[in-house]
């Protein structure tokens, strides 16, 4: 069988063959003094052109100039002029290759180039290897090698030969990582290790299938499922530190290898590369097991919190309605003795036709249904506690908790119940500390002088809970809960950037200086809009002694865009969904970004792959679309999209229509890219996706997750990621403006209220953006003014505490190290904004930022009521969110729109499917929008407002078909509708 290539002649072309370019001309074929003099030491005109071509390809692009190869006409008009020479007699030096041939030997010697021979293929397979465990495709690999040969004067080779050189590489790669991550193994851990790959006695499935899939709705019994699967993995006896042996790259590609590869697959591999897969994977696999039990605690432990506060609730009803009877029998009475009063009665007569037993006993019961623990969420949740009880004790003794010696007392006292649970012993000791313990909590933790158990327990638990969020405790194991300071830049290392130049930030002075300039930007806008507000001159806003009233904004679209969208959209062709991806990807390439995991090659069947990402995005599955599509088998499908498709592989394939919309010139009408919106679409959650889903109250009482997503002004869907459904937006805002990667240069940001925060206000003029969210109730909010700054008489109202400039100045260091770690990538914005808000107390770093947030949401705030502009741009950039969503939710339609995957990383790959569907649909919208309107001859003012969401004309049901012989010839579109009178005319 022919061995499957690597790398073709076209796809190195722009490598091998120079560019026609004008400025690369001028940059790789001038020659100098040096050169000229050289080259007049030919006899002949063409012997000096050939001499001097032949010279110019040694060093750019770095190779022989064939026998019988003519080069690119600009580049010989060039050279030729630069000679006095006519290119035509190019001819006459290609009939003689020995004269070629000895000009190259001459200027070898001269230049000292070499050939590329077998020690130069060892040397550099050397030098390529340790690359290759960091560079997984072969293309990038190809072009380090090639500029490394340039380097080094080495000619380079035919494609055949670097590709042998680029496969020789990555194998000795690959051999390099297995034998460091597999040496030392003991026998012992090599029969464990190939054991796992075994059935189990009870069960078809192996055990490293077992350890695989575990379960993932939070329970109590699944907690300890968690906790047996974590003990039989640290069994295995692997060192983590072997991780660090090998480059991190390399150890996540095989790790990435472990989680796919079938256990049948894995037992017929050769013994070292299949331990070192298992190695991998194993020590992987204990992260993995530590992070869900950890957070499915978590997780069962706010379930039963929020069963609590609605059993309270719906017993504070009962109660309400209780209450009432037993205060109308108080009330007759007490009205009893006022009239009594009121008359002249004796008061002691009075009291005698008082109904005492009745009275009695209506006071007993008001007595017991005000009782602290009868209407109270703590209650109900210690009364909850048996149904934890069993997962507390293995939980807690599973994992050696750590943190600093502020948490030395809730860790002694982690330390007791879990010894408790050890030993069997039941009473907690007198000595347990307590100093930790909430004032909410302490009069259901002692009773009567003594600790109550449940109590106790699930007081350190919730606490245990609270502080690994905040990173004030750690798990060592853990990637998810790790201390606060391990997710920064080390200090060193901070240092050495700060010292060496400015910061990849774009505040980079001291924070006197960041005061200085916000105080007078801050100072500046008290002044204009309390002049514009007294002048009764803020744009549809009023603001005066009964407070601050802004007005809805008036639609500015004209009437007419209506019927000119529908008339455009009448124009364009109907099409298949499937034809549509066909085209697109004829237009970009996407499919070409998803390549095989282990191998970095592409997909042999395009169709295949297009099936896959459609199942994807329109939430049909792999199961349904095999019956759907005809000529793709379940088993085709589902190997496809564990070998190919990736985040990675997503992420790229949106760029390339990203970039390619660009280029269309109908899009720079909606926008220059510099400005986008961010928001949330939930998803319900149903089928099995449901028992590991978050319910969040505001979207009703389904589970369910949110896909967040970053569109431009320009409509692109750049960024995409999914949330719980009860987590807050505000952490994921900078996320998708950090890590995209197309090409938008994004300067202003919109969201809504719920993607709002101080924080979010503080990190975002750190990054060079501004922030402009549509804040809800904006009436309601304070103005923080720097000490020292009046805010007027009309805006002293709004006004609330001062700035605390002594403490961002304290914290100003580590506010930049924080910024500095963002940037960089060491983590992330939402992972550091989630910490941050987790702190019961506000740490001083925590705080620094919100202060620094105050002072950049005042200054929003006032441009606020003085920008009309403002408010129209942030309103036009949340619609274009809501107008893609809406396509989304369209496109989302099999399995009634629900998401039904169980594991994260489907959940993941079904939003980045839809989202890169929608792209691409903006994209062949564009293109056809673009080439109807023209045809309307609409005009640009009116066509801006034409959005190339529509979905009418898509038929996005039926059999699935890839028709590629029907697609239109390269550089065509398809022939526009045209409208029915005509036609019928």
């Amino acid at each position: 069988m022919a061995r499957r290539r690597l790398l073709t002649r076209e796809a190195l072309a722009r490598h091998l063959d120079p560019s026609v370019d004008e400025r690369e001309i001028t940059r790789h074929f001038t020659l100098g003094p040096d050169d000229l003099d050289l080259i007049v030491t030919r006899r002949g005109d063409a012997s000096r052109l050939g001499f001097a071509m032949v010279m110019l390809y040694m060093r750019w692009p770095g190779r022989v100039l064939e026998e019988r190869e003519t080069p690119p006409a600009p580049i010989l008009a060039f050279v030729a002029r630069q000679l006095d020479l006519s290119p035509g007699i190019w001819q006459h030096y290609a009939r003689r290759d020995e004269t070629r041939r000895s000009h190259l030997a001459a200027l070898m010697r001269r230049h000292g180039y070499k050939v590329f021979d077998r020690t130069v293929f060892q040397d550099l397979t050397l030098f390529a290897m340790p690359i290759a465990q960091n560079v997984t495709q072969p293309s990038r690999l190809t072009v380090i090698l090639i500029d490394e040969m340039r380097r080094r004067k080495i000619l380079l080779p035919s494609v055949t030969v670097i590709e042998a050189l680029v496969r020789r590489a990555r194998q000795q790669a690959d051999q390099l990582v297995q034998d460091v991550l597999s040496a030392d193994l003991t026998p012992d851990i090599c029969s464990r290790l190939d054991g796992i790959l075994e059935r189990r006695s009870d069960r078809s499935a192996s055990w490293l299938s077992w350890l695989r899939n575990p379960p993932l709705s939070p329970a109590s019994r699944n907690v300890l499922r968690l906790l047996e699967r974590l003990d039989h993995v640290r069994a295995l006896k692997l060192d983590a530190a072997r991780a660090a042996t090998i480059p991190r790259m390399a150890f996540d590609r095989l790790n990435d290898e472990a989680a796919r590869i079938t256990p049948q697959h894995l037992a017929e591999l050769p013994a070292g590369r299949r331990h070192a897969i298992l190695v991998a994977g194993g020590i992987r696999l204990e992260e993995i097991l530590t992070d869900a039990a950890l957070t499915m605690m978590d997780k069962l432990l706010g379930s039963m919190m929020r069963r609590a506060e609605n059993r309270t609730r719906d017993k504070a009803i009962v109660t309400v309605r209780s209450l009432q009877a037993q205060l109308r029998l108080l009330t007759a009475s007490c009205r009893h003795l006022i009239e009594a009063r009121a008359r002249g009665i004796d008061s002691l007569s009075a009291i005698t036709a008082i109904d005492w037993p009745r009275l009695d006993e209506a006071i007993g019961k008001a007595e017991t249904l005000t009782a602290p623990e009868t209407v109270d969420r703590t209650a109900e949740l210690i009364d909850r506690h048996r149904s934890i009880r069993p997962a507390i004790g293995p939980f807690l003794n599973a994992f050696q908790f750590r943190g600093g010696r502020a948490m030395q007392g809730l860790l002694e006292a982690v330390w007791l119940i879990g010894d408790l649970y050890r030993t069997g012993k039941r009473r907690l000791p007198e000595t347990c500390p307590t100093r930790f313990i909430p004032a909410s909590w302490r009069a259901f933790v002692r009773q009567d002088g003594m600790l109550v158990r449940p109590a106790y327990e699930l007081c350190v638990l919730i606490q245990l809970r609270n502080r690994l969020r905040a990173g004030d405790v750690w798990v060592t194991e853990s990637r998810q809960y790790r201390a606060f300071d391990s997710y920064l830049l080390p200090e060193a290392t901070f240092a050495a950037m700060r010292a060496r130049g400015p910061l990849p930030l774009a505040i980079n002075g001291t924070a006197e200086a960041f005061l200085s300039q916000r105080r007078a930007t801050l100072g500046a806008a008290l002044m204009q809009v309390s002049d514009l507000a007294q002048q009764g001159k803020l744009p549809q806003v009023r603001l005066d002694g009964s407070g601050l009233v802004i007005s809805p904004l008036k639609a500015i679209t004209p009437p007419v865009v209506e019927d000119l969208r529908r008339a455009a959209y009448d124009r364009l062709p109907r099409v298949k969904i499937t034809d549509l991806l066909l085209e697109v990807d004829s237009w970009t390439g996407f499919t070409d970004c998803f390549t095989h995991r282990r191998s970095s090659r592409v997909a042999d069947d395009k169709n295949a792959l297009l099936t896959v990402i459609l199942a994807d995005g329109i939430n049909l599955g792999l199961t349904r679309m095999s019956d759907t599509c005809q000529g793709a088998t379940l088993r085709q499908l589902a190997h496809l999209h564990d070998w190919h498709i990736s985040e990675t592989g997503y992420t790229e394939a949106l760029s390339r229509l990203i970039e390619a919309h660009r280029t269309v010139p109908l899009a720079a009408l909606w926008g220059d890219g510099t400005s986008s919106s961010s928001d949330g679409q939930q998803f319900h959650a149903g089928g099995r996706g449901a028992g590991i889903s978050d319910i969040n109250a505001r979207n009703g009482s389904e589970p369910g997750v949110s896909f967040y997503t970053h569109v431009s002004d320009q409509y692109d869907p750049f960024a995409t990621r999914v949330i719980a459904a009860t987590a807050g937006e505000a952490p994921y805002v900078l996320d998708g403006l950090l890590y995209h990667a197309t090409g938008l240069s994004i300067e202003e940001h919109y969201t809504d209220t719920g993607g709002a925060s101080d924080h979010v206000f503080g990190l975002m003029p750190f990054f060079g953006y501004r922030f402009a969210p549509r804040l809800r109730d904006l009436k309601e909010r304070k103005l923080h003014l720097l000490p020292g700054q009046l805010p007027g008489d009309l805006l002293g109202g709004m006004t609330g505490d001062p700035i605390s400039a002594d403490h961002v100045a304290a914290h100003w260091d580590d506010v930049l190290r924080l910024t500095t770690s963002i940037r960089s990538g060491t983590v992330t914005a939402s992972a550091m904004l989630r910490k941050l808000a987790s702190y019961p107390r506000q740490n001083g770093l925590a705080v620094a930022l919100r202060e620094i947030g105050r002072v950049e949401r005042s200054i929003f705030m006032l441009d606020w009521m003085q920008d009309l502009d403002l408010r129209r741009r942030t309103q036009a950039g949340l619609n274009k969110g809501e107008a893609r969503n809406a396509l989304a939710r369209a496109l989302f339609f099999n399995q009634l729109g629900e998401l039904r995957d169980r594991r994260f990383e489907n959940q993941s790959y079904r939003a980045s499917g839809l989202n890169l569907l929608v792209a691409a649909i903006i994209l062949w919208n564009t293109r056809y929008l673009q080439s109807a309107i023209q045809s309307l001859g609409i005009p640009d003012d009116l066509a801006r407002h034409i959005a190339p969401l529509g979905w009418e004309h898509i038929s996005l049901t039926g059999d699935y078909r890839w028709n590629v012989e029907e697609q239109p010839e390269t550089g065509k579109l398809r022939p526009l509708r045209m409208p029915a009178s005509l036609l019928a005319a």
